[in-house]
């Protein structure tokens, strides 16, 4: 390297150099970074802002794919204005920008700008589990030939493992309704939103053809949680008919919706 790129700049540890970086490039600069920017024609504030708006232009998009809908209901400049807030405070902890965004549901929970739409943390929930079983891995469903080898005596005990893209959401609005009509730009679907129709319970997996969203019946949706934490059948089947349980259970292994099992030592109690 020529050494006019080096000479007379400080030396300071690579780990606070490498922080103030982060800070310079996620927030507005503090003074720490720039003085170990060489100029070489361009300010270093300069050059600073040219890395920063990379950054957080390739964040930003990240959140958008991940956040389609929410995207569309706020509009642009609002999505950038909170994006933007929220990168500073919530900067990604790993290379994989498919990770990025977990915590953005709850941030719009917090988010004073957004408390006129009160369905919107609630949508970003949905969708971030929607972006998760997009990208989860792909596992072959379970064989239930597997299951008949169980002895009669234990299985009860049996504990399923959920396929990789399987996901729950509860939420107090009809979050599902609003996901499909943006996504689709279905104005009359969402004229004819009643926000008042939740709460609503959704299982979501990846399926042949994408994503499906499906609704469940507060008891169903009981089941279909306590079978998807692992619960063993005894506890899942508890205040159940037991023909509603099994015909359930059925559906859930047509529909390849577990990739394995356990049985457990002991019962693990269902939820309420």
């Amino acid at each position: 390297m020529p050494e006019h790129y080096w000479k007379g700049l400080s030396m300071i540890p690579l780990l606070d150099l490498q922080n103030a970086m982060r800070r310079g490039l996620l927030g507005p600069d503090d003074g720490m970074a720039l003085p170990h920017i060489v100029a070489d024609g361009i300010a270093a504030e300069a050059r600073l802002n040219i890395y920063r708006n990379g950054v957080i232009g390739a964040l930003t998009k990240a959140l958008r794919l991940s956040f389609p809908a929410v995207d569309r209901l706020v509009g642009p400049a609002f999505f950038e204005s909170a994006s933007r807030i929220f990168i500073e405070s919530e900067p990604p902890h790993c290379a994989w920008l498919g990770a990025y965004g977990a915590d953005f549901p709850r941030f719009l929970a917090q988010f004073a700008p957004a408390a006129t739409l009160p369905y919107l943390p609630e949508v970003a929930r949905l969708e971030w589990v929607v972006s998760q079983a997009l990208h989860a891995p792909d596992a072959a469903p379970l064989d239930t030939d597997a299951l008949s080898a169980v002895d009669p005596a234990l299985q009860g005990r049996i504990a399923f493992v959920p396929h990789p893209s399987i996901g729950l959401v509860e939420a107090e609005y009809p979050v599902d309704a609003i996901w499909r009509a943006v996504l689709d730009g279905d104005d009359a679907a969402m004229s004819a939103l009643d926000l008042s129709s939740g709460p609503v319970r959704l299982l979501i997996q990846r399926g042949a053809n994408g994503i499906v969203v499906i609704r469940c019946e507060r008891t169903a949706w009981r089941f279909a949680k306590d079978l998807m934490t692992g619960c063993p059948l005894e506890s899942a089947f508890l205040g159940m008919q037991e023909t509603e349980a099994t015909i359930l259970l059925a559906a859930h292994l047509a529909a390849g919706r577990f990739s394995g099992f356990t049985v457990t030592q002991e019962t693990k109690a269902g939820t309420e």
